[in-house]
């Protein structure tokens, strides 16, 4: 068969076995993958190409289940913008999805105690502006003046076993400051521009900084929640029938079961 047919040749789907279309092929180390069961694989997994069929029905089937932690959960907190961080702080889980449609997306749902590190990240990046000279080429002004453009990206480190980290743009357009503004109120700082002056600069940082401790917090809630409940207890005198005893799981004495903080 000669490059053309190979190219044409239908192919099989190896997860639900249905004919794959010319363009539908999702390569896997081992086989084959449509779009449709493609679509269905964790927003946050990008390690198709060498994931064999076996591990990909294996992340198809914590897909499945996930859907019944987005049934039950219940948002109590939000964060962000257009992709935002939901937190069910009742259940101790939380999501981070830019769907209005929850069943239908299926955004993985995590628990607080998944959560090993989170950073906010600033890109910035210069462009020259540059006005028209006298025989119509472009020259740069004096000072030279320049565009600065920043996104603001959050990356929430966890433990699961198809990702690593959640990483996302908080900003839906580019925040854009230019330096010739500095006599209006922006200013600069040993010659470079001070963004923090810029207020949607400011506001995208603040948001950023808001998603960072919150997660970091609820992290160390759990841990520490962990620590007490896996520490030793003191044994005390049991008020009711004098015994020493170590209060069971309950508060109360292990030998007459009677309620020790009564």
């Amino acid at each position: 068969m000669g490059l053309f047919g190979k190219l044409f040749e239908k192919k099989e789907c190896a997860i639900c076995g249905g004919e794959i279309g010319l363009l539908g092929n999702r390569k896997l180390e081992d086989g084959n993958m449509c779009k449709a069961c493609a679509s269905k694989l964790s927003p946050w997994f990008d390690d198709r190409r060498h994931s064999t069929v076996e591990q990909i029905q294996e992340q198809l089937e914590y897909r499945e289940a996930n859907k019944e932690k987005v049934a039950a959960f219940r948002t109590t907190r939000t964060l962000g913008e257009k992709t935002k961080v939901l937190l069910d702080e009742d259940a101790g889980t939380f999501m981070v999805t830019s769907a209005r449609n929850l069943a239908e997306a299926n955004p993985d749902v995590l628990a607080f105690a998944d959560v090993t590190g989170c950073d906010l990240d600033i890109d910035e990046s210069r462009t020259e502006i540059k006005r028209e000279g006298k025989d119509g080429e472009e020259v740069s002004y004096n000072p030279p003046r320049y565009q600065y453009s920043y996104d603001f990206y959050i990356k929430i480190h966890v433990r699961n076993p198809y990702f690593d980290d959640i990483r996302f743009k908080l900003n839906n357009r580019d925040v854009e400051i230019e330096n010739d503004k500095m006599g209006g109120g922006l200013g600069r700082m040993h010659g470079s521009l001070d963004p923090e002056r810029d207020v949607e600069y400011r506001r995208y940082k603040e948001m950023g900084q808001e998603i960072k401790d919150a997660l970091t917090q609820v992290r160390q809630q759990v841990r520490d929640e962990a620590a007490a409940a896996a520490a030793p207890k003191a044994a005390v005198t049991c008020p009711w029938c004098g015994a020493t005893t170590t209060p069971d799981p309950s508060g109360c004495c292990e030998y007459c079961g009677s309620a020790l903080n009564g």
